[in-house]
């Protein structure tokens, strides 16, 4: 059920937050952890600055941490398990996650850049975008991107 109170939600609605502000970046992730979290071949995920994010309530999402160190806090709904929201922090810069698909308003959902830990991958995907594989590779090609929407 959508509440017209948030703009994204989990999909059963009930860990809701809202997206405000021009979202940095979308990209696909491959790798296994993210495989896993979101229970799919890969992560359709939008980033945010932090301060662009209104937070869902801090009890209805529960939060792990998949790989040291911590920079990545993963969050499920409490209530259904899926994937709702992330927390990134790296240095002097705190960056919020979203799954694409959490996020109702469209307009808030950027054109995907790129694939990265491509390698990890589940199928071949045929869309033009370029594929990063390796954990360096991905992470650079991340970093740049990533730093590159921030000058803008």
């Amino acid at each position: 059920m959508i509440d017209s109170n948030f703009n994204s939600q989990c999909v059963c609605g009930r860990t809701g937050f809202t997206v405000q502000g021009k979202p940095l970046l979308r990209a696909f992730c491959h790798c296994t952890i993210c495989q896993r979290f979101n229970q799919a071949p890969y992560a359709d995920i939008t980033l945010f600055k932090s301060r662009d994010v209104i937070r869902p309530q801090k009890d209805l999402v529960e939060f792990k941490s998949y790989k040291s160190p911590p920079i990545l806090q993963r969050g499920k709904c409490v209530s259904c398990g899926g994937a709702a929201i992330e927390y990134l922090q790296v240095p002097m810069l705190q960056l919020v996650v979203v799954p694409s698909k959490n996020i109702h308003d469209k307009s808030f959902v950027p054109a995907p850049s790129f694939h990265i830990f491509y390698n990890s991958r589940v199928s071949d995907i045929e869309d033009g975008l370029p594929k990063y594989g390796g954990y360096i590779k991905s992470q650079l090609s991340l970093g740049h991107a990533l730093f590159g929407s921030l000058k803008k």
